[in-house]
């Protein structure tokens, strides 16, 4: 969804059929600013810049989407008239609120696999219609996006697998008919599986819900064979397990907790008159 679209339809949702305040009260320029109350990684600004523009609203950013705060600190200031700022303080705080939250934790998981050179990867559990913002709020947080959808990598999945009668004859199908460009993934719960689909030329293995020795011998059957494969962790994975995933020598590790997981930072919004 275009960030323009976007933001009017969050902006629609809170407002409904028009804000009661501004039937009754008078407008006057004020400045407005965010206060953080707690620690975090900021994200937002690219949508909050974007409402800006369409609502003619004055800013004067204080932080870049991907740096630190600490509790007290000013994010942004935002002049304009008041009853236009107070109708929209809502949708700021909120897209503030959630992008940040994602990014805080996502920067979490990064700390924990940097200097293991071990991509962090988002997935594709992402609230309906929210995937581009939310996978936004990841990046800000130093994480990497997996596939965005259906259409820019073949994954394919245990369900997948079932329903696939000869897997050798269907991966010379898929090189014929996908994009060339397109990666080819295959989940795979054992070291078996994970040969299988290193043999009939799968681009990136997901070691899915494996045991850590497990993933161990993947990796050791891959180093020797398939050099080539790239190998990515996924299931259950926490800020407890992480590091120990990423010593493995894996590629990449995927996380939808990332997401799904983050709970809220807290901002809020404070109103100077000019």
């Amino acid at each position: 969804m275009l960030k323009e679209k976007f933001i009017e339809a969050v902006v629609a949702e809170d407002i409904g059929r028009g804000d009661l305040f501004s039937r009754i009260s008078s407008s006057k320029d004020v400045k407005a600013y965010i206060l953080t109350k707690s620690r975090g990684i900021f994200a937002g600004r690219e949508y909050i810049s974007t409402l800006a523009n369409i609502y003619n609203l004055d800013l004067e950013w204080l932080v870049e989407d991907g740096s630190s705060f600490e509790i007290g600190e000013r994010l942004l200031y935002i002049y304009g008239e008041s009853k236009k700022i107070l109708s929209l303080e809502r949708s700021i705080l909120n897209i503030a609120l959630h992008a940040s939250s994602i990014a805080t934790l996502t920067n979490k998981f990064v700390k924990k696999v940097d200097r293991y050179g071990v991509k962090l990867l988002d997935t594709r559990k992402t609230r309906p219609l929210l995937r581009e913002f939310e996978k936004y709020a990841v990046r800000c947080g130093g994480g990497i996006n997996h596939r965005m959808g259906l259409d820019d990598c073949l994954m394919l999945k245990d369900t997948h697998i079932k329903t696939i009668d000869n897997l050798d004859e269907f991966m010379e199908e898929v090189r014929r008919k996908i994009p060339f460009t397109s990666k080819v993934e295959i989940e795979c719960e054992s070291l078996d599986m994970a040969k299988e689909a290193m043999r009939v030329g799968a681009d990136i293995i997901m070691c899915d819900n494996m045991s850590i020795d497990e993933i161990r011998e993947v990796v050791e059957f891959r180093d020797k064979n398939y050099p080539h494969i790239l190998l990515e962790a996924s299931g259950n994975i926490s800020l407890d397990n992480i590091e120990e995933m990423a010593e493995s020598g894996v590629d990449a590790i995927s996380s939808g907790s990332l997401i799904h997981q983050a709970n809220w930072i807290d901002l809020s919004m404070r109103i100077e008159n000019l």
